[in-house]
């Protein structure tokens, strides 16, 4: 799948600790981001309780994917052209699977930590790529890709050896078998060295590479200009979107609609 991706950012959902008690009001805002992204013709769509930090180092509970599911039933009525995507933060792709079957099969899933392990601020994580792959078998999701972070922010590897970006990615699709493999920036909000997407596109080798991280419209004629004839398959943007260019907000129309201009100034070039 190729093509522009806008990430809703879930406001605290039931259960968390900065959870505002409103649900209607909370789905009310999720509808609104999903409206603006499908004005501005935005491609997909990926849902992620970003608003439910500290977030949980492997299982979330229930509510949170009973919450999760809601918005993401919100989402696709009110934006039925753009694909879904699910995200649970930190990690629990069980749960992004799980979600994606109640709904029929979203288009994708998001594994931040998907092979390998990573040092983050809830810990140690390991990849589940055995689990993960066999449970969308076992749940007949067969058109639910899985979109995999190679050397993913707020992370550090876990290994006695450095890896290169390069040799990530390769495991990542080769043994991990992931769909797509996404490059960030160190943080929430920072910009992919243009490094690390060139390496990332040399080990894909044509598989889809998508910038996940940091993504302005100013940057788009760098991220997405050719290297060795292989380009970034799209970008996945959500701190932009958000009023302040900061994430956790909601997304302001205008700046989705700037965002999709330019995406499409580029991809024409």
């Amino acid at each position: 799948m190729s093509g522009l991706i806008g990430v809703v950012h879930l406001p605290p959902l039931p259960g968390s600790p900065r959870f505002a008690g409103r649900v209607d009001t909370l789905v009310d805002g999720v509808i609104r981001d999903a409206e603006a992204l499908s004005a501005a013709a935005f491609d997909g769509v990926i849902i992620e309780n970003f608003g439910d930090a500290p977030f949980f180092p492997d299982a979330v509970p229930p509510v949170t994917v009973a919450a999760m599911t809601r918005c993401a039933i919100a989402v696709r009525n009110a934006a039925p052209e753009l694909r879904l995507g699910v995200n649970v933060l930190r990690n629990d792709v069980v749960a992004a699977l799980s979600i994606s079957a109640a709904l029929g099969g979203a288009a994708m899933v998001r594994a931040n930590v998907h092979v390998a392990a990573r040092v983050t601020d809830q810990g140690i994580i390991e990849g589940r790529a055995h689990e993960t792959l066999r449970l969308r078998r076992e749940l007949g999701l067969t058109k639910t890709e899985l979109w995999c972070d190679v050397d993913v922010k707020h992370s550090a590897a876990l290994e006695g050896r450095p890896r290169s970006v390069f040799e990530m990615t390769r495991e990542t699709l080769g043994r991990g078998l992931a769909d797509a493999v996404l490059v960030t920036g160190e943080g929430t909000g920072s910009s992919v060295d243009d490094q690390v997407v060139a390496a990332a596109l040399h080990a894909a080798d044509g598989a889809p590479v998508y910038a996940a991280s940091g993504v302005s419209p100013e940057a788009l004629e760098v991220l997405m200009r050719p290297r060795d004839g292989h380009r970034l398959t799209g970008v996945i943007v959500g701190s932009w979107l958000r009023k302040d260019g900061k994430a956790g907000g909601p997304i302001d129309p205008d700046r989705a609609l700037r965002f999709a201009a330019a995406y499409r100034r580029v991809g024409s070039l």
